[in-house]
């Protein structure tokens, strides 16, 4: 039986690859303009971390997370989110000494088991940043900021930004308690997710999207009406820097993250591209996760955004396409041996030209139709006569002419070629 990638899991195939090293440059691209530096964590964690940070009562944590036992017993989980992790990485080498704030990115591979749909895997690739070391507003903005001023130099054109705040553990205390007395009754006509949420996690039932719980909580009373005066005025600095800088965006007063770490500013950006499942960004402020996974208090920022759902919009929009690379040089050979064809391959490679040869023991003529076909720009060409005298026919595949020239100028000759013709 031919065997398959896991359900969830899906190849990257060579065509596809320059979009993905189109978007990861454009990622550091855009992080070294805005001061954040690289960070790279392990892709498995000790299953404590998420369950203290992210949340025992979070639908991941619940029921999405890679768990295992390794061979001393140990419960270790392949990370679903790449937030905790950076904040123990944080801890741990004692970044907190250096200078304030700390300003890190970081991509990778993500693993939850959820519904494989369209855009959303079981192994599936974010881009994040995280900011530790400040609560002031205008790094709420600039983590916002971020995000929008990297979409736009992507090119995507169709997007949304919404804000809110979800508060901090003292006023959301007040707003949990309006909210389970406004769906009290509800209780028995919600979705069985949000059923049990009622009691665990009652916030999270604003972020179902089940179409009959999100009519049954059309009428329930507004967060941001229950702010306390910090959050409120910290709320009111962001929409101000926000403003400042002209960027649109929606209050959305019903928007909350699905983790459990999330004070004050949260944020989505929205692509109507990608159809019910529209969001490719998502992000806020953590000011207690640090302490909750045994640091202490530290406020944080952060935002994660999922590869595959914005290639997705990319693609749905029309930009961002990208060709696989093509060597511009074919090395072939006509009746001399190959390790003749693989000697001046080496000499134009280590010129810096990609090349390559054949290695299928083709005819002179199929070896032509096969660089045509690959659209390579200029064959090299060895016979028994060129290799006497030194020196190799070049032919440009696009004119259909060609010259002869000596082995020993060959690769400055070829680098000329390609520049003239860029």
């Amino acid at each position: 039986m031919l065997m398959k990638a896991p359900r969830g899991t899906n190849d990257i195939l060579p065509a596809e690859v320059p979009q993905w090293q189109l978007f990861e440059e454009k990622v550091r691209e855009v992080c070294n303009l805005f001061g954040y530096n690289e960070i790279r964590t392990p892709i498995f964690e000790h299953t404590e971390l998420f369950q203290r940070g992210v949340g025992e009562v979070t639908d991941i944590v619940a029921k999405e997370m890679y768990t295992f036992l390794d061979r001393g017993k140990r419960s270790l989980t392949l990370r679903p989110e790449g937030t905790a992790s950076v904040a123990r990485a944080y801890l741990e080498h004692k970044m907190q000494g250096e200078a304030q704030p700390i300003k890190v990115y970081y991509l990778g591979p993500m693993f939850r088991y959820d519904r494989p749909q369209a855009g959303r895997y079981r192994q599936f690739h974010q881009f994040g940043v995280e900011v530790f070391g400040t609560n002031e507003p205008t790094v709420d903005t600039e983590v916002i900021m971020l995000p929008v001023f990297f979409f736009k130099s992507l090119g995507l054109k169709e997007f949304t930004l919404e804000i809110n705040s979800v508060g901090c553990p003292r006023c959301r205390q007040e707003y949990r308690r309006q909210l389970q007395e406004a769906l009290k009754e509800r209780v028995p006509k919600l979705c069985s997710d949000c059923a049990e949420r009622y009691e665990k996690n009652p916030l999270r039932i604003l972020d179902c999207k089940n179409e009959k719980c999100r009519e049954l909580v059309q009428d329930v009373p507004l967060l941001t009406n229950t702010l306390c005066a910090e959050c409120a005025d910290h709320f009111a600095q962001v929409r101000q820097a926000l403003d400042a800088l002209g960027q649109d965006y929606v209050v959305n007063p019903r928007l909350v993250r699905g983790l459990d770490y999330y004070t004050k500013t949260a944020f989505e950006i929205i692509s109507p591209a990608l159809g019910a499942q529209s969001s490719i960004c998502g992000g806020g402020r953590y000011d207690h996760l640090l302490a909750t996974i045994g640091g202490p208090d530290i406020p944080g920022i952060g935002f994660a955004l999922g590869i595959e759902r914005v290639l997705a919009a990319l693609e749905a929009e029309g930009v961002l396409k990208q060709e696989p690379d093509v060597p511009d040089i074919f090395v072939a050979t006509a009746g001399v041996p190959e390790t003749e064809a693989l000697k001046v391959a080496m000499q134009l490679r280590a010129a810096g030209l990609r090349t390559d040869k054949d290695y299928l023991g083709r005819s002179l003529k199929a070896q032509l139709k096969f660089a045509g076909k690959k659209g390579v720009k200029y064959v090299v060409i060895l016979g028994d006569e060129e290799l006497k005298n030194g020196q190799a026919t070049v032919r440009d595949m696009q004119a259909g002419s060609q010259e002869v020239v000596l082995l020993t100028e060959l690769a400055a000759h070829l680098a000329g070629l390609i520049r003239e013709a860029e």
